[in-house]
């Protein structure tokens, strides 16, 4: 299939990260794991399980947090279930889900390997590490079990993919932007420093980016409520605020796609 697969470790204000990625003609998908206090804060993808697989190995961690569901957060869960015999959290709405075969579009198993079934348990809404203790703050929007973890003693904070870039173009077919303003209003609410994203990796002067995303997906909220009064549809007002077509839309079939940001911001206002 030509993809093309690499992977960079390293260190960064205490927290030790695999960054793996996956790259096929134009699109280019990446993932990181962080190892910080002996927590193990996602795990990967299964497509990449020889690289993180040799993180896992070599890291020195005594529980695993998992953001999300998505299999390039969850895809090597099992083989630290199996290799390593500590527990692993999650959002105990989709711990049922984990335990079955694996179900998503053929793309995301190209790209993320078909994760297999593992055992969780529900996620506590704090937990203490070896030497701090960390909040869980609920961070829906991009997944609908989506968990963000500070360290109180630290401020680091691991957003998963709350964050991913500042702007953001294209979202998934069940994600919702109203929902992702109230989780980066969430989240600043609280006292943090460092921000560890699952794809854009360490965020240099993070509460400042978070903030410019809350503001930048409020201000694109206010345009599609505008559009929308003076009569465009959905599909005109994406092509308004959307003019460029990215490669993941044709590849996912449009199960990634800009339409799926108006169309939240209108589902919403509709539903109210």
């Amino acid at each position: 299939m030509f993809f093309k697969k690499k992977a960079d470790v390293g260190e960064k204000h205490g927290v030790s990260f695999i960054n793996g990625e996956v790259t096929f003609q134009r699109v280019a998908l990446n993932v990181y794991s962080y190892v910080v206090d002996g927590v193990l804060i996602d795990t990967g993808a299964k497509t990449l399980q020889k690289y993180f697989e040799a993180f896992i190995d070599g890291a020195d961690f005594d529980q695993v947090m998992l953001t999300h569901f998505h299999e390039d957060h969850s895809g090597c869960a099992s083989y630290v279930e199996l290799t390593k015999k500590v527990p692993i959290y999650l959002n105990e709405k989709t711990i049922h889900y984990c335990m079955q075969r694996a179900n998503y579009p053929l793309y995301r198993k190209f790209f993320w390997g078909r994760r297999k079934p593992f055992l969780a348990q529900a996620m506590p809404d704090t937990f203490s590490s070896r030497s701090a203790t960390w909040d869980v703050i609920d961070t829906p929007g991009h997944a609908f079990d989506h968990k963000s973890f500070l360290n109180r003693d630290t401020g680091q904070l691991f957003t998963g993919d709350l964050f991913v870039s500042e702007r953001t173009k294209v979202v998934l077919a069940e994600e919702s932007i109203p929902e992702i303003i109230r989780s980066l209003e969430r989240v600043l609410r609280h006292d943090f420093q460092d921000v560890f994203c699952s794809h854009a990796g360490f965020v240099e002067e993070g509460r400042a980016a978070l903030t410019r995303k809350r503001d930048y997906l409020l201000e694109l909220q206010h345009r599609v409520f505008t559009l929308q009064k003076e009569g465009n549809t959905a599909e005109e007002i994406c092509k308004m605020l959307f003019p460029k077509k990215y490669p993941i839309i044709t590849l996912s079939r449009r199960e990634w796609d800009s339409l799926h940001i108006v169309t939240s911001i209108l589902k919403e206002s509709k539903e109210n």
